[in-house]
C-alpha cells in the first residue's frame, strides 16, 4: 500500500515491535519491545513524526496473523486510519517514515502487506520503494485526482490503487479483501514451492497435465527416466509424444474412462522413451478435482516395473535406492496383478458402454469386490429367526467379547476312558466282526457299534476301513502301529461330552469312507488324498473340550490364548494329533515315510482339519460350486475335459474340504433314528454350555440353547436350512447321493411336523 514522497532523511534505526498501548502511543527509535511497555510504560512518550515507530496490535479473529507495512513519511488521519484498521483486523503493523527504514523493517519482518503513501511525490517517490520492497503492494492517491491509469502501477510492482479515505472502516475492508485475496494466495504459492521442491527431490517420475491432457510439470525422476528435458514436454499435449507399442489396444481407452470419471487408475503400462526404446511403468494417475466438481489436473505417478529377475529397468545409481525400488515395485505388482484388480478393471470398462442403470448396478457390484466377507450371507434380524442366529453367531464366529477377570481354562485331565486292550482286525470278537460287514453302507448303524465296544468304536471301525483303503501299505506301517495309534487317537477324544466324543470322530471317519467310494470322487483323488482324508477325519475332534471357539474365546482359554482367537480348536485339533503321533515310536505312523511326503500328506491333513471350522463354511462351498459344479455342468459328462475341472490342484483341494465338512455334519442325512439321537446329543452339549456360561457369568453365546426353554425341532430345522440343504445338494451333484437327499427330506419333514406340533423335545407326546 503506498503513500507519499520524500521527506528529508529521517532515521533509519532498525524497528522495534511492541504490544500496542491502550491509548495511541507511540515509541521513539531503539525503545519498545514488550518488556519495555511492561517495565517503563510511564517513559512512554509523543514523538516527533519522523521517528521510526513499531506497532503491534494483538491479534484477533485472524488465523494467518498477517503483517502490515505502513509507509507513511508524516502522520495524518489516512495512516491513522490503516492503523485502526489493523488494529479491528487482528494484523500486525509496523509504520515506517523513510525509504530506507521501510526495506530494513521489510527484511526484517517480511510484511505481507505494505502502504504506500503516494500523495505527496515530495517526499518520496514511491515507484522506488516498490522496486525495493516487492511484495503485495498498493498505493493510496488523493481522492479529488482525475482516474489515472493502473497498468503503470502493475509494471512498477503495484497490486491494488487506493483512493484516499480516511475512514477506518473503509481502510479494514480493504485490507480484509487483500489478506482474503492475495495474501492468502500468497500463502498457498508459498506452500506449493514447499510441494515442487519435494516433487524435485523424489525418486517416482512424477507427470502433471491440464485436463486437457496438456502437460505442465514433469519433474527430475521423470526427465531421467523418459530421457527428455522438460523444456521439450512442458506445454504439449500427450497425443503429440510417440506411443509404445507394446500396450493393449484398448489400454488407453480404459485409462481415459476411468480418469474422466474422476477415479483412480493404476496398472501397468508400456511408456517410449526419447531414444525410442520401450519401458514397462506401474503408473497411478489421480485426477484433481477443482471448483464446482470440474476435474482441473490429472497427477501421473511412474515406476520402474519389475521384470521375473527383479532388475529394475530404469538405472538408478545408488545400490540402496535399487534395493528400494525393487521391493516398493515387487509388492506393488502383486497389488496390480492380482485376479480382483483385474476383474474390477473390467467392470470398470463395462461401466463405460452401459445404461445409467446397469452403471450403478456394477458401482454396487464394485462395493462388494471390495470387501472382506464375500462368501458370508446377511443374516435376517434376529427377531426373525433368533435360532439361526445363535446358531450362526455360536458356530461362525471366534468370540464376542473378552470379560476380564472370568477366564475359563480347561483341565488337561478331563475325563477320559482308558485305553483299549490292543487287538488285531482278526481278533475282533464275531459280533463286532458282523456289525463291520456293513461298513460300506450308508445306514451302517454307529450306535449299536459304540455300544458292542463300550465307547469305543474308533479303534475297531478304524482298522476296518484303514485297511480297506490300504493305508499301512501307502504308510509303509505295521498293523499294530496302526492299532496303537487309533487307540492312542481315540483315548485323546473326552468320553464325557455327549457329542464330540470318539464316537462322533468314528462316524465322521465312516461318512468320509463312504464318500471316498463314490466313484467321481475316487476317481478325482489318489491313494495319498485318501490316506489323508481317513486321518483327517479320525483326528478332526480330538481333545474336543465340549465347548464352542466362542465360548473358549469368551472365557479367555488357554487354547484361544495360544491360537490368538482364531480357529481355536481346528488349530488344536490338527497340533495335538500330529505332537501324539510323532511323540512314541510305537504309534508314530509316519515313521516310515519319505520326508516329502511326509510334508505333503501333513499339509493335507491340516488343511482338511481347518475346513471343518464353520467361520468359512460359506466360502468353501461357494468356491466348490462355482469352481467344480457350474463348469462341470456346462460340459459333456464324457468329456476329458470334466476330468481336468476335477483332476487340478486346486479343485482337488475343494473337493477334500468338501467332502470332510459333508461328513462332519452328515447326521441329517442319516436314517431318522440316527438323526434324532444325535440331534439329542449336539442339543444335550449346548445345554451344558449355556448352563457353564451362565455359572461363570460369560456371555451366553446361543441363548435358545436353554435346556429350559429350547425347541430342538426349531433349532434342527434352522441348521438344516441355514448350513445343510444347500451344500449337500451341491455334494450330491458331484458325488451322486439320492439317499442321502432322501433321508434329509424325510427327517426335515419329521422336525417340521414336531415343530407344527409346538413340540419342543425329540419326539411327538405318546398319544393319550
Amino acid at each position: 500500500v503506498l503513500y507519499g514522497p520524500s521527506l528529508p532523511a529521517l532515521s533509519s534505526a532498525p524497528v522495534e515491535q511492541s504490544t500496542k498501548p491502550s491509548s495511541h502511543q507511540i515509541f521513539p527509535t531503539g525503545i519498545g519491545g514488550d518488556e519495555h511497555q511492561s517495565e517503563n510504560q510511564s517513559e512512554c512518550l509523543k514523538v516527533p513524526h519522523e521517528l521510526i515507530v513499531t506497532l503491534s496490535p494483538p491479534c484477533t479473529h485472524t488465523s494467518l496473523s498477517s503483517q502490515v507495512l505502513l509507509v507513511f513519511a508524516k502522520e495524518d488521519s489516512q495512516s491513522d486510519a490503516f492503523w485502526w484498521a489493523c488494529d479491528r483486523a487482528g494484523f500486525r503493523c509496523n509504520i515506517a517514515r523513510t525509504p530506507e527504514s521501510a526495506v530494513e523493517c521489510f527484511l526484517d519482518k517480511h510484511h505481507e502487506i505494505i502502504v504506500i503513501d503516494g500523495r505527496h511525490s515530495r517526499y518520496f517517490e514511491p515507484e522506488a520503494v516498490c522496486r525495493w520492497v516487492l511484495s503485495a503492494l498498493f498505493l493510496i492517491f488523493p481522492h479529488n485526482q482525475d482516474e489515472p491509469s493502473v497498468l503503470p502501477l502493475l509494471c512498477a510492482g503495484f497490486s491494488r490503487r487506493f483512493v484516499e479515505n480516511s475512514s477506518v472502516s473503509a481502510c479494514y475492508n480493504e485490507l480484509i479483501q487483500i489478506e482474503h485475496g492475495e495474501v492468502r494466495c500468497q500463502f498457498k504459492l508459498r506452500a506449493c514451492n514447499s510441494v515442487f521442491t519435494a516433487l524435485d527431490h523424489c525418486q517416482e517420475a512424477v507427470e502433471i497435465t491440464s485436463e486437457d491432457h496438456i502437460i505442465q510439470y514433469v519433474n527430475p525422476a521423470f526427465e531421467r527416466m523418459m530421457g527428455y528435458h522438460k523444456g521439450e514436454l512442458i506445454g504439449k499435449e500427450l497425443t503429440e509424444l510417440p506411443k509404445s507399442d507394446k500396450n493393449r489396444a484398448d489400454l488407453l481407452d480404459t485409462i481415459n474412462t476411468c480418469i474422466k470419471k474422476g477415479k483412480e487408475w493404476q496398472g501397468i503400462y508400456y511408456a517410449r522413451k526419447k531414444s525410442g526404446d520401450s519401458i514397462q511403468q506401474q503408473v497411478k494417475i489421480t485426477p484433481v478435482i477443482g471448483q464446482g466438481g470440474k476435474i482441473r489436473h490429472f497427477v501421473s505417478i511412474k515406476r520402474p516395473h519389475i521384470d521375473n529377475n527383479n532388475q529394475v529397468s530404469l538405472v538408478v545409481s545408488p545400490s540402496l535406492q535399487n534395493r528400494r525400488y525393487s521391493s516398493v515395485a515387487r509388492i506393488h505388482s502383486m497389488t496390480i496383478e492380482a485376479p480382483i484388480t483385474k476383474v474390477i478393471n473390467i467392470i470398470n470398462a463395462a461401466q463405460e458402454s452401459s445404461p445409467v442403470t446397469v452403471a450403478e448396478a456394477l458401482d454396487r457390484v464394485l462395493e462388494i469386490l471390495r470387501t472382506t466377507e464375500l462368501y458370508s450371507p446377511q443374516l435376517a434380524s434376529k427377531e426373525d429367526d433368533p435360532h439361526t442366529n445363535d446358531l450362526v453367531g455360536g458356530l461362525m464366529s471366534d468370540g464376542l467379547r473378552r470379560l476380564s477377570g472370568n477366564e475359563y481354562v480347561f483341565s488337561k485331565n478331563m475325563s477320559q476312558s482308558q485305553l483299549a486292550i490292543p487287538v488285531t482286525l482278526n481278533d475282533v470278537p464275531p459280533s463286532i466282526a458282523e456289525m463291520l460287514n456293513d461298513e460300506e453302507c450308508w445306514e451302517f448303524n454307529i450306535l449299536e457299534l459304540e455300544a458292542a465296544t463300550h465307547k469305543r468304536p474308533l479303534t475297531y471301525l478304524g482298522l476296518k476301513i484303514f485297511t480297506s483303503f490300504g493305508v499301512c501299505e501307502f504308510l509303509n506301517c505295521s498293523e499294530s502301529t496302526l492299532r496303537s495309534w487309533l487307540q492312542l487317537m481315540e483315548a485323546s477324544y473326552h468320553s464325557s461330552n455327549s457329542y464330540h466324543n470318539s464316537t462322533h470322530a468314528a462316524d465322521v471317519l465312516h461318512a468320509t469312507a463312504y464318500f471316498l467310494r463314490k466313484e467321481r470322487v475316487k476317481s478325482s483323488l489318489d491313494q495319498l488324498d485318501e490316506v489323508a482324508a481317513l486321518i483327517a477325519a479320525t483326528v478332526h475332534d480330538v481333545d474336543h473340550p465340549g465347548r464352542t471357539n466362542s465360548f473358549l474365546c469368551n472365557a479367555g482359554s488357554e487354547l484361544a490364548i495360544l491360537y490368538n482367537d482364531t480357529a481355536v480348536l481346528e488349530s488344536h485339533h490338527a497340533a495335538l494329533a500330529f505332537q501324539l503321533t510323532v511323540r512314541d515310536s510305537k504309534s508314530n505312523i509316519f515313521k516310515n515315510i519319505e520326508r516329502n511326503q511326509f510334508r505333503t500328506l501333513r499339509q493335507a491333513i491340516i488343511d482338511m482339519v481347518l475346513a471343518t471350522e464353520m467361520t468359512r463354511h460359506f466360502e468353501h462351498v461357494s468356491k466348490f460350486v462355482n469352481s467344480i459344479n457350474k463348469p462341470m455342468a456346462a460340459i459333456e459328462e464324457t468329456s476329458t475335459s470334466q476330468a481336468n475341472i476335477r483332476n487340478s490342484p486346486e479343485n482337488r483341494l475343494l473337493i477334500k474340504r468338501m467332502l470332510i465338512k459333508c461328513a462332519d455334519v452328515s447326521n441329517p442325512c442319516r436314517p431318522l433314528e440316527l438323526c434324532i439321537e444325535w440331534a439329542g446329543r449336539i442339543s444335550e452339549e449346548y445345554f451344558a454350555q449355556t448352563d457353564e456360561e451362565k455359572r461363570q457369568g460369560l456371555p451366553v453365546v446361543m441363548p435358545v440353547f436353554d435346556r429350559n426353554t429350547c425347541s430342538v425341532p426349531k433349532s434342527q430345522i434352522s441348521f438344516i436350512d441355514y448350513f445343510i440343504t444347500d451344500m449337500f445338494d451341491a455334494w450330491d451333484a458331484f458325488a451322486s447321493l439320492p439317499g442321502l437327499m432322501e433321508h434329509l427330506s424325510e427327517n426335515y419333514k419329521y422336525w417340521k411336523g414336531l415343530d407344527e406340533m409346538k413340540c419342543k423335545s425329540l419326539r411327538p407326546p405318546p398319544p393319550s
